[in-house]
């Protein structure tokens, strides 16, 4: 009971930081809320100008919001929330389109409503973000960056063409474009180093004891390379999960190799066929079971407003 309630505890902890360090939403003023002032007043005016007639044809809410940071929240994370709180597009239609755009983080996203899913797919919002927006931010022209990407918006959910995919690129066929992989949503900071800390905890020290313990430690290889490349991304991203899984693929192998010609580990090994046990700093590992067991002499246990909309995190996000 004791455990559990740690456990508890540490949610709460958790749960209450997430909260108090997350990024403000700010009050929803118009249909362009340029918080981190980096459009000109004509170019606000003139996108407020589009939204607003685009709505009253269609009904459809776009707005744009500009924020200087968003740290320490994801993009992802962060423009769901502002959707949510802001309930864009109407009650029951769902057809909100929130356009994030943060310039000290680099960041950008397109945040679709439910409704809308299907005019404006996640692979049109992603065309549009390196089509259209990421060129002139690089350039450093956000007026034109996010004019050119709410034209574009309009323009899929008015029934225009379907954003252009980018040319392929020159050269082997078998070559594999790892900066065109979207991370999934990802927690806040926070919470992603509590979990850190709890999987590459259990992970890494399976991996110790495999590596360090004769027999079967090429079982446990084997055995964690699917821990090694699921579980890190929900912490560091599919970018972040794929060098970690390069890492022990490669890593792994060859500690193993570099441990098994110790003298300790050739007493294990013997230990191990004569004894059927074997003391690995102050560890006891068992030749009579497939894993490891250890002992250690003790033990414990453990004016203008939305319309009532919702988003069910379709969209496409970027940066620059």
């Amino acid at each position: 009971m004791t455990g559990a309630r740690v456990i508890l505890t540490w949610l709460a902890v958790a749960a209450f930081a997430a909260h108090a360090w997350a990024a403000d939403v700010p009050f929803l003023s118009g249909r362009v809320v340029d918080d981190a002032e980096i459009l000109a007043p004509a170019t606000r005016d003139r996108i407020a100008a589009a939204l607003k007639s685009h709505e009253e044809r269609t009904t459809n809410q776009v707005v744009v919001l500009t924020v200087p940071t968003i740290a320490p929240d994801s993009i992802e994370e962060y423009a769901n929330r502002v959707f949510t709180a802001w309930k864009l597009g109407q009650k029951g239609k769902d057809n909100g389109v929130l356009v994030v755009v943060v310039p000290k983080d680099r960041k950008m996203r397109i945040e679709v409503g439910y409704g809308l899913e299907g005019s404006l797919t996640d692979a049109s919002a992603s065309r549009i973000i390196r089509n259209d927006m990421t060129p002139q931010f690089k350039s450093g022209n956000y007026d034109r960056g996010v004019q050119a990407g709410v034209d574009a918006i309009l323009a899929r959910l008015e029934g225009g063409a379907e954003p252009a995919a980018e040319p392929a690129s020159s050269g082997s066929g078998l070559a594999v474009n790892f900066a065109g992989i979207e991370d999934p949503e990802l927690p806040p900071w926070p919470m992603r180093i509590l979990l850190g800390a709890f999987i590459f905890g259990i992970i890494g020290l399976f991996t110790i004891v495999g590596i360090m313990t004769p027999g079967v430690g090429w079982f446990l290889y084997l055995f964690l390379i699917p821990f090694w490349a699921m579980f890190p991304i929900i912490i560091v991203g599919v970018k972040g999960a794929l060098a970690l899984l390069t890492v022990y693929v490669v890593g792994y192998p060859i500690a193993k190799l570099i441990v098994s010609r110790s003298s300790w580990y050739e007493k294990a090994k013997k230990d191990l066929k004569s004894k059927g046990t074997a003391t690995i700093g102050g560890f006891t590992m068992s030749s009579g079971r497939s894993g490891s067991s250890s002992s250690s002499g003790s033990s414990s246990s453990g004016g203008f407003s939305g319309g009532g909309g919702s988003s069910g995190g379709g969209g496409s996000s970027g940066s620059w």
